[in-house]
């Protein structure tokens, strides 16, 4: 829950479906820290809103037929770089997945979520993180980052989604720095360090620095230093 003196997170709705529209609009009324700004039933539409009321989530159906598909979440993304937008579809295949979050949306959530992860969804993208549905995260590949350095598809099929900061911290780790230079370098604690290493190398599958510097080999990390 945002705390009582920060400013709302500013939402507008693209679905074309006035019931999904109105049943959106009602569960983050009935929220605090959340404020509907508007709503839009077709892609010109939520183009227009978005230049106008600059919200802070663009909560977009890609499969509006005036304007959707993941060209719809490439085209926010680049045109409203501080909107974050999070998908919410009821497509669930992986590489569909995959694309729309290469497009350079925020976050995928299905509609068949509970509420409360939906809501979960937009506070986590609000945030600057990524989010992914939880059915879909353990399993999803970054197929692209993969195949681009040169992976192969049984390395590839290996490959799950890191938080953002697990990612940053493990890619440091695996240069060689320790959890001390780590903490100096992303502006956070050791323990803070500790905490996203252990989650990260677990989510990997990995329980040693020379298991997460191969990971890091074949996805690239080792080119990026």
């Amino acid at each position: 829950m945002a705390p009582m003196n920060s400013a709302p997170i500013r939402v507008l709705i693209a679905d074309d479906h006035v019931v999904v529209r109105e049943g959106l609009r009602a569960l983050m009324d009935a929220q605090p820290g959340i404020m509907v700004v508007g709503e839009a039933d077709g892609g010109e539409e939520a183009w227009r809103l978005a230049k106008e009321l600059q919200p802070d989530v663009l909560l977009l159906d890609v499969s509006m037929p005036n304007g959707g598909g993941a060209e719809a979440a490439e085209r926010f993304a680049r045109d409203f770089p501080r909107v974050k937008v999070l998908v919410l579809t009821m497509h669930e295949e992986r590489g569909y997945v995959t694309r729309l979050l290469r497009s350079g949306a925020a976050g995928y959530a299905l509609k068949r979520s509970a509420a409360s992860e939906l809501l979960r969804a937009i506070r986590t993208v609000h945030s600057g993180e990524r989010y992914v549905d939880p059915s879909l995260a353990g399993t999803l590949l970054t197929e692209s980052t993969a195949r681009r350095r040169g992976a192969s598809h049984a390395e590839a099929d290996q490959l799950v989604i890191l938080t953002p900061r697990e990612s940053e911290v493990l890619h440091l780790l695996a240069l060689g720095h320790s959890n001390k230079e780590v903490a100096s370098t992303l502006s956070i604690s050791v323990k803070t360090v500790e905490t996203h290493r252990a989650s990260g190398m677990a989510r990997l599958g990995v329980a040693s620095r020379a298991a997460l510097v191969r990971y890091a080999m074949t996805v690239g990390w080792m080119h990026d230093a």
